[in-house]
């Protein structure tokens, strides 16, 4: 990609994107944001540098070039990097590779993940150094890059001094916390530097990215405000002092392949204009998880990680009464065991009511979204959420508590015209009364059921409106 004399450039430093690597939301908004943004202005250059991780090697690794390969210094220790690059889709990647930090089973999860992303933190630099590109702003994402704009204020201050730094929170309960005696020989930082990054008895990353990153952004509008006053997991202090930079900006999908007319998963493709195809794709769902096909009893799922935060023990809570109201009940993922236990152990008692997946399998995702009727979210706190909008392309109505970015993208239809049902208290009682009213819907109004199905289906979410505001952002920090 020529870099263009007046083409603003953007170096985006993930963990994970997309079509690559994902565990989460943030490799799909990471994968999706950089995307929308190469498609909607030819004025910006957009790069993004990841980890080279074993998980993809095979697939992508022959289309790359191989640039070169360097020693990168962190603290007391010489390592091994090396670079090579990929255009896809508009965007160049580089890759950083380092089979003893990357080629591992999982991307997370290990007792030197804190020296894993120190190393690729530092390997940023080496990218720059190596391929002669001087990113006008560097985005980071979450505490796996958090000291990216760290290392930009202190390591290279002088070398990138007209580089400056955005940094995006996607979820504040993971703020990359060690022990205060290693910031010199893991993270490579100076007893003056380690001011940054020190908060209570810990290092913590993210707080140091907070204070160094020139913007800060998150994934909805009213997770900004939470995370100034009880959602950033003790961190709510240093937010309120570093307001004044912050932006909730709403995530967004991708619409084309979250498309129920075009979908090649489903059994029959269908529209908001041709809606018949859902009913067939209902059917399909019911057999291929056993539960009796019923075309009027309301199908509830859940796709979700079976997390304390999500949520998951309302519907436990409340199990025994909804299933009472006569519904199916369907659950595909993954999480703590006890969660896994309670719902498999449904399941063996009710099995023409209720069906459980335990696992984590996106090939079925949009046969659940496309079959289902109700999608419930009934987070306790949630930064974005992106199974809602999936949820309502496909025309299964949301029912989610009013917490980050659920109350951002869902309306309460009760209230006048909306695309789902929206709880505020947190509480098993709340959410079974919403149900209940979702299913007085669903039995007797059979017509506003379908003018509601019909609402969501039209909502956009697609991701232009949310680059459009990173774009602007970006570009107003030139000003």
């Amino acid at each position: 990609m020529p870099e263009g004399k007046n083409k603003l450039k953007v170096l985006n430093a993930v963990s994970e994107v997309v079509p690559f690597i994902t565990t989460g939301g943030m490799g799909q908004v990471a994968g999706a944001l950089v995307k929308s943004l190469a498609d909607i202005d030819p004025e910006l250059d957009i790069r993004v540098v990841l980890p080279l991780y074993s998980h993809f090697r095979d697939k992508y690794e022959p289309q790359m070039k191989f640039l070169g390969d360097v020693w990168v210094r962190l603290a007391w220790r010489n390592i091994y990097c090396g670079i090579s690059e990929l255009e896809l889709d508009g965007v160049t990647f580089y890759f950083v590779d380092n089979r003893h930090y990357f080629d591992r089973s999982n991307a997370y999860g290990y007792f030197d993940d804190g020296e894993r992303f120190a190393f690729f933190s530092k390997a940023v630099f080496t990218v720059l150094e190596l391929t002669g590109y001087v990113p006008d702003i560097i985005h980071a994402h979450d505490w796996q890059t958090a000291l990216v704009p760290i290392y930009l204020k202190t390591h290279f201050s002088e070398k990138y001094s007209n580089t400056k730094s955005v940094f995006t929170i996607h979820n504040m309960e993971y703020q990359g916390q060690y022990r205060s005696d290693i910031y010199a020989d893991v993270f490579d930082l100076t007893e003056e530097d380690a001011a940054l990054v020190e908060y209570g008895d810990c290092l913590n990353l993210m707080k140091g990215a907070i204070v160094c990153a020139d913007k800060l952004t998150t994934v909805s509008p009213s997770y900004a405000d939470e995370i100034q006053v009880a959602g950033g997991y003790l961190l709510e202090p240093i937010i309120r002092e570093n307001a004044h930079k912050l932006s909730g900006i709403i995530n967004g999908i991708d619409t084309k392949l979250h498309d129920p007319a075009t979908d090649p998963l489903l059994e029959k493709n269908y529209s908001a204009e041709f809606p018949d195809g859902k009913a067939v794709n209902k059917r399909q769902l019911q057999s291929l998880f056993n539960l009796p096909i019923a075309p009027r009893k309301m199908l509830i799922c859940v796709v979700s990680r079976l997390a304390w935060h999500k949520g998951i023990d309302l519907i436990t809570y409340m199990m025994d009464d909804m299933l009472r109201l006569d519904v199916q009940f369907l659950l595909l993922g993954t999480g703590e065991h006890d969660y896994e236990l309670f719902f498999e152990e449904r399941a063996v008692r009710s099995p023409d009511r209720v069906a459980v997946s335990i696992a984590f399998n996106p090939a079925i995702d949009s046969k659940i979204y496309a079959g289902a009727d109700v999608l419930l979210m009934p987070s306790r706190s949630e930064p974005c959420g992106l199974a809602q909008m999936v949820a309502c392309r496909y025309g299964t109505i949301p029912i989610v508590r009013k917490i980050g970015g659920l109350g951002d993208t869902i309306k309460d239809c009760r209230m006048g015209n909306g695309n789902g049902f929206v709880f505020e208290e947190y509480s098993a009682g709340a959410l079974l009364d919403t149900v209940s009213q979702a299913l007085d819907l669903y039995n007797y109004r059979e017509n506003d059921w379908k003018n509601l199905v019909r609402s969501a289906m039209e909502c956009d979410f697609s991701w232009e409106i949310s680059a459009q505001a990173y774009r602007d952002l970006y570009k107003g920090m030139q000003s």
